[in-house]
């Protein structure tokens, strides 16, 4: 452990980070910087500048990176409307990724010998940071306290500051949410409690960013949304920064209750796990994405980016977002986009995502030949029956060889 001098950690703040700066100081003997991000979490980052100043911490970094993560994180997984196993979509994974990248470029300006996380032996969290740190720096070594030590339970973290004059608010720490959870400008997740049996449903009071359907307005909200090369840069004609985007279909899509999931899914690491989520303006953005596609994009083009998505959900679930697959894929969605251009309009109401319109000066919708009035001679209905012998053919030799069906 000698050779650990200095560590920079993934430090949010709150009772398990705060007992982890002590125990690598006092393990490992070295100096920790602590890191923590504001991805939109919803809630003051700046304290925790306070409390890693109390615990001993000379270095502190507090990062701004709202518009980083929506911008080169968000938007490129939504142009492939990335969804893994059907359904969810992905807002703690895709977060990963970018801590990961400033976990080493912090180590890098600090000149430390190892990073450090919070995430547990269990989940996918540890996969995801630790693949995306040693892509980026081969030779960075990583610490992850919940694999070592034997504070194996919140009991033994406040007894750990107890002994150990850790600062925590431990009256406030006690009414702490029976939930585990985890928030950015994409989602809010909840797991644990009461969800962790799959046939209790979700309590109505743990929901935090939407109103339930039942309650939401009685008309629906409508609302425009301007794309350009698969990304969304306005509402309602106002140009928007990707990050201003993501926050205001949060906050219009939780108020007509749309954006709640509740899915058990195949962890990388073997187990199932029961989840719920909310991602309100990431929900209106796939639906607004799709429609816009509809429009703009060629039909092959089109299903060869389905059939790729799902292996595309997976790297980013996985956490192999900074591998060399998941940059050639990304290249060739991107190029896929060129294209995408145009405006959608919505309409939200109690849930649902409505498309109501779509235009696009790029639009290979054809009405002259799509109309079922008079086309002018616009398409050759006769041309039709040839294709149709054409297709058959494997089919027709295939029957008369005796190869029957039924």
């Amino acid at each position: 452990m000698s050779d650990i001098n200095k560590v920079v950690l993934a430090y949010s703040g709150g009772l398990d980070t705060s007992v982890i700066v002590r125990w690598l100081q006092e393990t490992y003997h070295c100096e920790v910087v602590t890191f923590t991000a504001d991805i939109g979490q919803g809630e003051e980052v700046e304290p925790a500048r306070a409390k890693a100043e109390a615990l001993g911490v000379k270095e502190i970094y507090i990062d701004d990176l709202r518009e980083e993560y929506v911008r080169d994180f968000v938007y490129p997984m939504m142009r492939a409307n990335t969804l893994y196993e059907g359904e969810y979509r992905l807002g703690t994974s895709i977060a990963r990724p970018l801590i990961a990248k400033r976990l080493i470029e912090i180590a890098n300006e600090t000149g430390a010998d190892a990073i450090s996380h919070g995430a547990t032996g269990k989940g996918n969290d540890q996969v995801r940071f630790e693949l995306g740190a040693y892509a980026l720096k081969p030779g960075i070594k990583v610490i992850a306290p919940w694999r070592e030590w034997d504070l194996n339970s919140r009991e033994s973290l406040m007894n750990y500051c107890e002994k150990h004059n850790i600062p925590v608010d431990f009256s406030s720490k006690k009414k702490k949410s029976p939930y585990s959870m985890d928030a950015n400008l994409l989602h809010i997740s909840y797991e644990g409690g009461v969800l962790e049996d799959p046939w209790q449903g979700p309590e109505e009071d743990m929901w935090r960013w939407s109103v339930s359907p039942e309650v939401a307005p009685d008309s629906p909200t409508i609302i425009e949304l301007d794309f350009e090369r698969g990304d969304i840069v306005a509402i309602d004609g106002e140009q928007l920064s990707p990050a201003t985007v993501l926050e205001r279909l949060n906050k219009v899509g939780g108020a007509n209750g749309i954006g709640r999931d509740d899915l058990v899914e195949n962890r990388y690491v073997g187990m199932k796990s029961r989840g719920c989520y909310e991602t309100p303006g990431g929900t209106i953005m796939l639906k607004a994405h799709r429609a816009m596609e509809s429009l703009t994009l060629d039909r092959e083009v089109a299903h060869l980016k389905d059939a790729l998505m799902p292996r595309y959900a997976d790297m980013i679930y996985n956490g192999y977002w900074w591998s060399p697959e998941r940059k050639m894929l990304q290249t060739a969605i991107d190029e896929s986009q060129v294209h995408v251009n145009g405006k959608v309009r919505l309409k939200l109401y109690k849930g649902n995502v409505i498309v109501d319109g779509r235009q696009s000066a790029d639009s290979l919708f054809d009405e002259s030949i799509a109309t079922f009035e008079e086309d002018a001679g616009a398409y050759n209905q006769a041309d039709a029956e040839g294709f149709i012998k054409l297709n058959a053919l494997r089919m027709r030799i295939a029957a008369n060889k005796g190869r029957k069906l039924l």
